[in-house]
């Protein structure tokens, strides 16, 4: 194998593909990368045996082949080659030259047989979205999906494709989040299907803000996004996963409408005396168009307000704070409705212009009479 690519393709490439190895395993191939030359063409591969990624860039391909190298390695060599270009080479020993410049390398590689084989993906089934819409909805629901291994399922994002939306959800059994966009010709398609977290996260990670098409295939036991010249494999999680039509209250006795800013700045500056080490609720309370927000722990006591709009007859509700500010900061608009029915009832927080594209809701924390 020999190949003549630019560094900066070249490194770009290595760093991506990095993120689906292992950084220490006792099966070497699992901590490498898999080079091959295809056509014009170069792929570098990661795979840890849950997520793969493979990366196409265009290459000068002197002699067809392939290797796997250790991906630390490999990629602190290309961070520091001197010039632009840089050249692999192979022998049948195994050894790999790299070449830019006046540098050289000599590295042991590995053969292509010694490196896991990705799962195929069996199924027809796919769906197309926005590159920037599918980065937008995993950032404004993964930070829900829960870490709990006993209920695997919720471990990851429920993705449903019907009537030409995908709407996505994330529950930890404290929280959810949904969100909603437009598919592109995706119309007659109806779908259901959980992608692990991990795998969203490096989605959203190799994701644009641009509004190229990301393609989804569904197969049997897994699941493809090909973005751009970048193609993500993973596992999909088996189980019934939670009911959220049920589960988010359809009406609230009260609802209150405030800028999503303002709210935010409020519950962060009271949150500033909680910690791991001196937890607390945010507490809570909805007048005549005012929330006035308090919380207390070992190291003293900080209270804030707020200004919206309705009533609350002065409503009491308690909170863990990073999940209210979670869910605030990722509900994409200016404006936000919070809707209430009482001190022990969910949250749920939607759009104040009625739009169906968000709804998050967390589960209030209940609170100790004169505990502030």
């Amino acid at each position: 194998m020999k190949f003549t690519c630019e560094k900066v393709l070249l490194l770009s490439a290595i760093q991506t593909a990095t993120r689906a190895t292992v950084s220490k395993s006792p099966v070497p191939s699992l901590e490498g990368l898999l080079i091959e030359t295809i056509d014009n063409s170069v792929t570098i591969t990661g795979y840890d045996l849950k997520t793969g990624i493979v990366v196409n860039l265009d290459a000068q391909i002197d002699e067809p082949g392939g290797i796997v190298l250790n991906a630390r390695l490999f990629g602190d060599i290309i961070r520091k080659a001197p010039g632009q270009y840089i050249t692999i080479e192979s022998n049948p020993r195994y050894v790999v030259t790299i070449t830019s410049e006046m540098s050289e390398f000599e590295i042991l590689g590995s053969p292509i047989t010694d490196f896991p084989e990705l799962p195929a993906i069996d199924g027809e089934d796919s769906i197309a979205i926005a590159e920037g819409k599918l980065k937008k909805m995993i950032a404004q629901t993964n930070f829900a999906v829960s870490d709990n291994e006993t209920r695997p399922v919720h471990m990851g994002a429920l993705f449903e494709a019907d009537g030409g939306e995908l709407t996505i959800v994330a529950v930890d059994g404290y929280r959810l989040a949904l969100c909603r966009e437009s598919l592109e010709d995706s119309e007659d398609q109806t779908l259901s299907f959980v992608v692990p977290g991990t795998a969203l996260s490096e989605v959203e990670k190799v994701s644009s803000d641009s509004e190229n098409r990301v393609n989804i295939t569904l197969g049997s036991k897994h699941i493809q996004f090909l973005i751009g010249e970048t193609m993500l494999i993973s596992r999909r999680l088996e189980g019934e996963f939670l009911n959220y039509r049920t589960s988010i209250p359809q009406s609230s006795k009260y609802q209150f409408v405030v800028e999503r800013s303002e709210i935010i700045n409020a519950v962060e500056r009271v949150s500033l005396i909680l910690s791991d080490k001196n937890k607390g609720p945010v507490r809570c309370f909805f007048g005549d168009k005012i929330i006035k927000l308090s919380s207390a722990s070992a190291l003293g006591k900080a209270s804030d307000e707020c200004i919206m709009s309705g009533n609350g007859e002065e409503l009491e509700i308690g909170f863990n704070d990073q999940y209210l500010i979670d869910a605030l900061k990722a509900a994409p608009a200016d404006e936000i409705k919070i809707g209430l029915s009482s001190g022990i009832t969910p949250c749920v927080i939607s759009p104040a212009d009625d739009s169906n594209n968000f709804t998050y809701m967390i589960l209030p924390v209940r609170l100790r009479p004169n505990e502030v």
